[in-house]
């Protein structure tokens, strides 16, 4: 397998990132129109309508965790760890991430949204552990 297919994950990730910038920016406007919020209201984030909010708290989320992915992601191309082992898992990262940036933007349901985060964090983890495995063989 190519190192680069380790690229195609990352590249979905930041996918994710731009269809809930959308997703917010269209909340947004909803919410203006809608007169649920004033554009003023977006000047700080004290009195973001709730659909809106959720969106925005989710963009802020793919901040977070996700660059721990990506920095592992980029160490493991650099070495020549980018095995199928590491793409499985990196892709398995992004549908986690997926699943609950949908739960998140919709329902908002903790009890499905919890466990997604947790599996996600948990795979994370799994890519650092491959990525110390990998250091520990060179």
């Amino acid at each position: 397998m190519s190192q680069t297919a380790i690229f195609w994950p990352m590249i979905a990730q930041t996918g994710l990132i731009f269809v809930i910038y959308l997703i917010t920016s269209l909340r947004r406007l909803q919410a203006v129109k809608s007169g649920a919020a004033r554009a003023g209201d977006y000047k700080l984030p004290f009195t973001e309508p709730a659909p809106s909010a959720t969106a925005i708290r989710n963009l802020s989320n793919q901040f977070e965790l996700p660059v721990l992915f990506y920095v592992v992601c980029l160490s493991l191309y650099v070495l020549n760890g980018a095995t199928l082992v590491a793409v499985v898992l990196a892709w398995a990262f992004v549908i986690a991430r997926i699943l609950h940036a949908a739960v998140h933007v919709t329902s908002n349901d903790l009890r499905l949204r919890r466990p997604l985060f947790i599996a996600g964090f948990v795979i994370n983890v799994l890519l650092w552990v491959w990525l110390v495995i990998w250091l520990l063989r060179l």
